[in-house]
């Protein structure tokens, strides 16, 4: 298997990433992903999106914030997107892609980090799990509808 190479996602990684979203149900075109991104890109010190890249063609990624809470000193950080290709499952890319939101979210001083998952990835739950996350909680949510300036 070729080098993982975790670095920085580009706005040049738009299209790459599309497949990936759409692995998690979340299927978009490139210019939307592309319009996310930077909006992404351009937020707080605690937001990033990270790539595993294999060759020269990305294999997985995962988006990271920092989250600002009252209850909580410090920022939370939070992985609300991982993605790796099926073809690589099993290989390592998800578990360097956790690492290295650790070690980012480490290094903003956060002394907490939590994954966000859906309940229809219960394989990735597992994985989780076996990284050491715990269930805790339970997350509500509430579609506030599209607005045309938030793709």
């Amino acid at each position: 298997m070729s080098a993982v190479l975790i670095r920085d996602a580009t706005l040049d990684d738009a299209s790459a990433l599309a497949p990936l979203l759409a692995v998690l149900g979340y299927p978009a075109d490139p210019a939307t992903i592309r319009t996310r991104l930077e909006r992404l890109l351009a937020g707080g010190p605690g937001d990033r999106v990270l790539v595993a890249d294999v060759g020269g063609a990305l294999q997985g990624f995962a988006a990271l914030h920092g989250t600002p809470t009252l209850h909580r000193p410090g920022v939370v950080g939070r992985v609300t997107g991982l993605a790796v290709s099926g073809d690589r499952h099993g290989r390592g890319v998800g578990r360097l892609l956790v690492e290295a939101a650790e070690a980012h979210f480490r290094a903003l001083g956060a002394q907490r980090m939590e994954i966000t998952s859906g309940p229809a990835h219960e394989p990735a739950h597992d994985f989780y799990r076996h990284l050491g996350y715990e269930d805790q909680g339970v997350r509500f949510a509430k579609s506030l509808g599209r607005h045309a300036s938030n793709p």
